[in-house]
């Protein structure tokens, strides 16, 4: 039996980046309304400051600091009201010793005044002055133009994903149109004559499709598009014709199942040959995911993996790999990962990295206890329900033997 000659996860990422960098990122204009979720593919400037104006950030009356030195609850200074500034328009006056004017949170701050005082802290008196009761320094809830962001200033730095906050800041600077990352088209082929689909009640021996679905949801996370799903029965013939069909139309295909060394786990030797000697990893120095291939069609440009069949596996594989590549190609920043300590001693798989779900918990609320623990989510790579409950997961060394209870570890999340 032919053994896997097994890549580090760090080997089979370096030969994945180098097949990458044959297939250009395609880039796609888009409405901000149609941007959510999408990643800038540029940078965006800002062509005018923000604000634009000096505005108020309460509402009040706009003063010259100076004009309420020592003012209090038993002796108030006494101010002209020269102008009611209304909401979305210009201030028209100066404000000039002993004057001030009103302005609602938002408004324009008339040239003059350098401080705003909360109406909270002022008395109406005649209809034309205002008692203030309160002192006021320099600069008092007055925020300046350009004081958000400078003209010419870059706002967001292409690999930003366009969040709600990030949407803000486009219409902001009024960017209705931007540039971003075309997603990668990726096709999901389940293999395995105990598939059935997921509407469907599992007879003996069956089990329903879950790859698919667990797949999907993760390369959708990462922004990029499904064009193809499909359950494969263990046939050679039907899927080295949909591994044809699939590659031509996508940008990665994955082929869940069929990656190991059983009897009927042809799907290496379909890759290999459709995509002209191609596979270039065939099982990866990790647990859970050895029995994992990958490789490049140059002619369709299509990236080509096989996952190991297992949803854990699967998920894994797919995470520290493809989650990885995607991130790096667009730009994006990898998400930090989270300390905490490990509540129990555990054991890693010798040779192999070893990934392993965990659970964050607190640590509760005794003497030092304001961190986090790292509880793992032990149980076979077949079982969906042991990363279900997962907050991310640890990565231990091929070299490393272990961990022990109390030692601080990083969770990293797995999308």
């Amino acid at each position: 039996m032919k053994l896997l000659q097994v890549d580090t996860l760090q080997e089979a990422f370096e030969k994945l980046r180098e097949a990458a960098e044959e297939m250009p990122l395609r880039t796609e204009t888009k409405e901000l309304s149609r941007a959510f979720g999408r990643i800038l593919a540029e940078d965006v400037r800002s062509e005018e400051p923000i604000p634009a104006f000096r505005r108020s950030s309460v509402d009040g009356y706009a003063v010259r600091s100076a004009d309420t030195a020592g003012a209090t609850d038993s002796i108030p200074v006494f101010l002209e009201v020269i102008e009611e500034v209304a909401i979305g328009h210009p201030a028209l006056r100066r404000i000039g010793p002993g004057a001030c004017a009103y302005v609602p949170t938002g408004g324009m701050i008339p040239e003059g005044a350098d401080a705003m005082v909360m109406v909270e802290y002022t008395e109406p008196l005649d209809g034309r002055h205002v008692a203030v009761n309160a002192s006021v320094p320099y600069g008092k809830f007055v925020v300046e133009a350009g004081e958000d962001v400078k003209k010419g200033e870059t706002v967001l730095a292409r690999g930003t994903r366009i969040d709600p906050a990030q949407a803000g800041v486009l219409a902001a600077v009024g960017a209705s149109r931007v540039e971003v990352y075309a997603p990668w088209r990726v096709s999901i082929l389940s293999t395995g004559d105990e598939l059935v689909p997921v509407d469907c009640a599992p007879g003996p021996g069956q089990v329903r499709d879950i790859n698919t679905w667990t797949l999907s949801a993760a390369a959708l996370h990462l922004g990029m598009e499904i064009v193809g799903r499909q359950a494969v029965a263990d046939d050679e013939g039907a899927l080295e014709e949909a591994i044809c069909r699939e590659a031509s139309r996508c940008d990665l295909l994955l082929v869940s199942g069929g990656s190991s060394q059983g009897r009927k786990d042809a799907t290496m030797e379909a890759l290999d040959r459709i995509s002209g000697g191609g596979v270039f990893t065939h099982g990866l120095a990790l647990k859970p995911g050895k029995p994992t291939i990958l490789g490049y069609d140059a002619g369709r440009r299509t990236i080509l993996a096989g996952l190991p069949g297992h949803p854990v596996a699967a998920l894994t594989v797919f995470s520290l790999l493809f989650g990885r590549l995607w991130r790096e190609l667009t730009g994006q920043r990898e998400p930090l990962p989270v300390p905490a300590r490990m509540d129990t001693n555990l054991p890693a798989a010798p040779g192999k990295a070893t990934c392993v779900p965990v659970r964050l918990a607190p640590e509760g609320c005794g003497a030092g206890g304001t961190g986090l623990f790292a509880v793992p989510l032990l149980g076979k790579s077949g079982l969906i329900t042991t990363v279900s409950g997962a907050d991310g997961y640890i990565l231990m060394d091929r070299d490393q033997e272990g961990i022990r209870r109390d030692e601080t570890v990083l969770v990293y999340r797995y999308f």
